[in-house]
């Protein structure tokens, strides 16, 4: 039987590990809260981007461009948003599974960015082109060589069509998986959303 001494012991252990175990908690909603305003505060701008060019791409009388093209689709490329971390739910998961539905016959070549999303292709033995990470927080030149890469595969002719899928953060608790065109604006502007 452990002695009086031992229990006051344990139980200032367990006094400690809580106090440690809330000032996570409090760090981690702060994160989270500063996450969830980083999520928000660029989709209206966003928005208005994709309205612009649907505009725009509708209106050109006559305008030969390489990525305005109309291609049979015989081999895609898809870009691959996924997280660099795991514990955040069926996130990843749930992009994951998508990927499995779009790429049956394992003819889709990738581009990932993200640790996770090149993991998954790897383990499942996909075919990657190009692998890119980003910090917490991705910067415009991240996103301008991801999308040089993709333009270089669809001009060389290497993709015939090149879609992005990632999760779309609608709240803590939801999440919905969205695809669109990434080359091609005249067929798919605006984005059809999956």
């Amino acid at each position: 039987m452990p002695s009086t001494r031992d229990i006051r012991r344990r139980i200032k252990s367990v006094k400690n590990t809580a106090q440690i175990t809330k000032a996570m908690q409090m760090v981690a909603a702060a994160k989270m809260r500063k996450a969830q305003q980083a999520a928000l505060v660029g989709r209206p701008y966003a928005d208005l981007l994709n309205q612009v060019l649907a505009q725009a791409s509708s209106r050109t009388v006559v305008f030969e461009h390489p990525l305005m093209q109309s291609r049979n689709v015989k081999k895609r490329a898809v870009i691959l948003v996924s997280t660099d971390r795991g514990l955040c739910g069926g996130l990843n998961g749930n992009l994951f599974r998508e990927v499995t539905k779009l790429d049956k016959d394992n003819t889709t070549t990738f581009i990932t960015a993200g640790r996770k999303a090149a993991q998954f292709i790897a383990r499942t033995k996909r075919q990657l082109a190009a692998e890119f990470t980003y910090k917490d927080t991705p910067q415009f030149a991240d996103a301008r060589a991801i999308s040089k890469f993709a333009q270089d595969l669809f001009l060389k002719g290497e993709a015939d069509a090149v879609d992005i899928l990632f999760t779309n953060y609608i709240s803590t608790l939801v999440q919905q998986r969205r695809s669109f065109r990434f080359c091609q604006l005249e067929k798919s502007w605006p984005p059809r959303w999956a």
